[in-house]
């Protein structure tokens, strides 16, 4: 070998050597950190018994008797029985759906009507919810005795467009609400993963037969 081509491979070896220590002292990845809302969604199994995908942002849930939700907190019949306030990030121009449901239906051991469409309002402006679109009114939650606790979650989407739905508007008096996909509701409408949600807990309470009561349509 040539001190020519001894001193190209030398430099050829130095080169690599500076590069595989240079790798070395470079910090293992870092694994984003997940947010509240994605983080809680995936541990109480809202993923994947509901959504395949968790959303980033929490949803901000104001009821009139003063509770709020708080991403798995347990709340009453009686406290959520009237429709609640929603907030969430927002963008200029753009139109959101909104969707409370519960996963849990009759029970979470035995969801055969899974999942139970508790509020349902489409083209919504902004956060200006009461100048959305009303697809099913607000039902509050009424878990049947004995099925122990549910889960009720709310999801907001942001539509691409304003959307012509093709639904059955439900009013709050209708209980035919049974066995509702969200999934293929959002993939329907082409309104991909939700961008923020929340989510309580409830059980049963003395409240529960005064809702079933209002169910006076068939």
């Amino acid at each position: 070998m040539s001190k020519l081509e001894l001193r190209a491979t030398s430099t050829v070896t130095l080169v690599v050597t500076v590069l595989v220590l240079a790798v070395g002292l470079l910090p293992s990845p870092v694994r984003l950190a997940t947010s509240p809302a994605s983080e809680s969604f995936e541990r109480n199994d809202i993923v994947p018994d509901l959504i395949d995908r968790a959303p980033e942002h929490t949803v901000q849930v104001k009821y009139p008797s003063k509770v709020e939700v708080s991403l798995g907190n347990e709340l009453t019949p009686t406290q959520v029985k009237d429709r609640p306030t929603v907030c969430w990030p927002t963008e200029p121009d753009t139109l959101y759906t909104l969707v409370m449901a519960d996963p849990d239906a009759p029970s979470r051991s035995n969801p055969e009507m899974r999942s139970w469409k508790h509020w349902l309002v489409g083209n919504i402006p902004g956060k200006e919810v009461d100048q959305g679109e009303v697809l099913a009114d607000y039902v509050g939650s009424g878990p049947p005795q004995g099925t122990g606790l549910h889960r009720y979650v709310f999801l907001v989407y942001k539509q691409p467009a304003k959307v012509t739905f093709n639904e059955t508007v439900l009013s709050s008096r209708n209980p035919n609400r049974g066995k509702w996909s969200v999934t293929k509701f959002a993939s329907a409408y082409a309104l991909g993963t939700p961008i923020a949600g929340n989510f309580y807990e409830a059980q049963y309470d003395e409240y529960v037969p005064e809702l079933y009561a209002t169910f006076t349509e068939t």
